[in-house]
């Protein structure tokens, strides 16, 4: 069995440091909940804001609620580093491994890649743009409000381009498509196309110009080519059980910061084959 911990403490008295008000009240160790506060399942609310906190010695203020989102499945959980593909200053460029979140939940961050870009660069971190968890590629990550602003706004008016890799079931019968069904009641467009193929499976280039939750995944499994190892939208229980086979491989767009085209595609080696 593993420890949850789901619980509100209301400070009573002014000055109690941070990691004895969750000991009384959790019963763990100082050693467990200073590991905690740093993967970032601690919040602080003061006023109407709410926000994480990591250091174990903050003082407090009667009035302060502390909210702690103990689970001890997820904190033990260790991410892939995420590799670094263009250094700009105000933002950066990684490659995000499978099974690594774009951002932090209320139980944690340790897991996602905007902390784990912070502790690697000792930046500000903003997230601009997701992946799903099971989906590998390219992202960039802001480390100036600026930036964050300005990189999404590119995204928000389509001027980045997107390109993706996917390996479905079965064998694609088309050279180029493109598909345009409604997802979530809002236009999607993807346009699909077929690199390689054998009997059993088909890789495929895909290139977005909206981008809609899960929206690769679901216009393919609309027309039944369901991506291998899509648990949500394909077949992936029953017949594949391997990881979630889409991957971005390729972001291009004019730099925010001096107008000069980008492109950045991942080197052949990393990306997906059949």
């Amino acid at each position: 069995m593993h420890t949850v911990i789901e619980r509100k403490i209301l400070i009573k008295t002014n000055g109690q440091l941070l990691i004895d008000a969750l000991v009384e009240t959790t019963q763990l160790s100082k050693q467990i909940l200073k590991s905690a506060l740093d993967k970032g399942c601690v919040w602080l609310k003061t006023g109407k804001k709410i926000n994480r906190v990591r250091r174990i010695k903050k003082p407090l203020k009667i009035g302060n609620e502390v909210f702690i989102y103990y689970n001890e499945k997820i904190l033990s959980s260790t991410p892939k580093a995420p590799e670094l593909l263009l250094d700009k200053n105000s933002y950066s460029l990684w490659f995000k491994p499978a099974g690594v979140f774009s951002q932090g939940s209320k139980w944690g961050d340790h897991c996602a890649l905007t902390r784990l870009v912070e502790k690697i660069t000792q930046k500000d971190s903003f997230l601009v743009h997701r992946l799903d968890r099971a989906t590998s590629g390219v992202m960039a990550i802001a480390h100036t409000k600026l930036a964050a602003k300005n990189l999404s706004n590119l995204f928000a008016n389509r001027q980045i381009n997107k390109t993706y890799l996917a390996i479905v079931e079965g064998d694609f019968p088309h050279q180029s498509i493109s598909l345009d069904g409604d997802i979530d009641g809002k236009h999607a467009l993807s346009h699909v196309h077929l690199v390689k193929k054998n009997q059993e499976k088909s890789l495929l280039e895909i290139t977005i110009e909206t981008g809609r939750k899960h929206q690769i995944r679901k216009h393919l499994s609309g027309i039944n080519f369901p991506i291998i190892g899509d648990r949500l939208h394909g077949n992936a229980l029953k017949n594949h059980p391997e990881d979630l086979q889409l991957q971005a491989i390729q972001l291009g767009f004019n730099c925010p910061i001096d107008n000069k085209p980008i492109k950045i595609t991942l080197e052949v080696e990393k990306q997906l084959s059949i």
